[in-house]
């Protein structure tokens, strides 16, 4: 059972209460997951694939009733050190699909309110500077998955 059905049902309600926060016609949003996380931790990543069907966009921002806050991140090598870091926005070119991954671009959901467990999933709203809201649902995957229906990595 879902460890948040009031806040997908709430989200859900308020998804067919306002449809122009509902998907956007120009943006395809596709494979939304999330690695499970232990009860200690946190912070979580979340994955997804965002195709840009119209003019060119920026998605700079993301939500979610799971985590005080949830960012944009990047995974860097500096000088033979892999880092994390916040960028402000990922620019998106018309007919660009980019998936956001482990170990490239990623969300990270931060200030976790309990943790992430698998076959869960909870909401998810992306912000766009042109197609504004997309509010979409994220599936837990294993911890360690490397995609939404892949097992835990050995």
């Amino acid at each position: 059972m879902s460890k948040f059905p009031v806040t997908a049902v709430f989200v859900a309600g308020l998804c067919a209460a306002l449809p122009a926060l509902a998907q956007s016609p120009t943006v395809s949003v596709q494979n939304v997951w999330a690695r499970a996380t232990s009860a200690s931790q946190k912070v979580g990543g979340v994955f997804l694939t965002v195709t840009e069907n119209g003019p060119a966009d920026r998605l700079v921002a993301a939500s979610s009733p799971v985590a005080d806050v949830v960012q944009l991140h990047e995974t860097i090598n500096d000088a033979g050190v892999m880092k994390m870091r916040a960028v402000s926005g990922l620019p998106l070119a018309t007919g660009q699909t980019v998936e956001l991954k482990p170990g490239g671009y990623h969300l990270m959901a931060m200030g976790l309110k309990q943790p992430l467990v698998p076959g869960d999933s909870f909401p998810l709203t992306l912000m766009f500077d042109k197609a504004g809201a997309v509010r979409v649902v994220v599936t837990v995957a294993a911890a360690g998955a490397s995609g939404p229906a892949m097992p835990a990595k050995p």
